[in-house]
């Protein structure tokens, strides 16, 4: 219950944060020329093909801006949505729906996008015993609901921050073998001062690497962008004796090889970092 908590505390404070930063000093446009006293309806509306994601995201918008407004939900997060499908209807103060509409949308296309964007990676390596995780690398302030459209389309969350686990990227190693550790010293170093439920992954960048990393009885390898044939070879090398993670050059054309290595988990940071908006618009009801 905390933790909910928690997470609702933290939406609420990424919406009104977005509603600031939009509505500034007043809607100068609709405060100029919309009555207080008109009343409408309007219409989310879906422009391309993909997977809804923040539905209820949008729904808190229009009720952070005003609690008299109606919102009635059609589709659900995780559906498969197309060009004309009108995903809410919104009735209530015109002026209300106007100074709402950006921030709604925003966070609509944006979440959205994600979701459609993880949805393509997962369909490409159906059928494969493979997850397909995100990363980090998020926008500032949006991490929570980025990585929630990840798991709407499908796929499944790494770290949300740097206390969810050990992960022993290049720079780490690089700093602790100038001070005189090998691999081997620096697992065990963070086995010893790590809390003790936390698995432990390590980054490697060749087949050598793996093979090191493997025998110091690491929880998850990371293969950072290794070649195909690296992957497959690191993957016998492992044999069992780690979890494996690809990582780094996944593209959609790539994806479905890297799964066929055996590896079991493919991380891309291109689902939260690159993937594009998806099309949705705000329609008024025409009298």
């Amino acid at each position: 219950m905390r933790v909910k908590m928690l997470i609702e505390a933290q939406i609420e404070k990424i919406v009104d944060l977005a509603l600031a930063e939009d509505i500034g000093w007043g809607d100068v446009t609709t405060e100029a020329l919309i009555p207080d006293n008109q009343w409408g309806a309007g219409f989310v509306v879906v422009k391309e093909k993909g997977i809804l994601a923040g539905i209820e995201v949008a729904k808190r918008v229009f009720h952070r801006v005003d609690s008299g407004l109606e919102v009635d939900v059609l589709l659900e997060d995780g559906s498969k949505i197309k060009p004309g499908d009108i995903v809410a209807k919104v009735e209530g103060k015109v002026a209300s729906i106007l100074k709402a509409e950006r921030v709604t949308l925003n966070f609509l296309q944006r979440l959205s996008g994600i979701a459609s964007e993880t949805n393509r990676y997962v369909e490409v390596v159906k059928g494969l015993p493979v997850r397909i995780v995100d990363t980090r690398k998020t926008t500032p302030g949006l991490r929570l609901l980025e990585k929630y459209a990840v798991k709407v389309g499908g796929g499944e969350n790494h770290r949300m921050n740097l206390g969810d686990g050990i992960l022993i990227k290049d720079n780490h190693l690089t700093a602790l073998r100038s001070r005189g550790l090998s691999l081997k010293d620096v697992i065990a170093k963070a086995r010893q001062n790590a809390p003790w439920r936390l698995k432990i992954e390590v980054e490697v960048k060749t087949v050598s690497e793996a093979l090191e990393a493997a025998e110091t009885g690491v929880d998850i390898i990371m293969l950072d962008n290794m070649d195909i044939d690296d992957m497959r070879q690191a993957v016998k090398t492992i044999h069992g004796r780690a979890l494996i993670e690809a990582s780094g050059g996944v593209t959609l054309n790539r994806v479905r090889a890297i799964a066929e290595t055996g590896v079991d988990f493919i991380s891309i940071g291109a689902l939260t970092h690159s993937a594009r908006a998806l099309d949705i618009s705000l329609e008024f009801e025409r009298e």
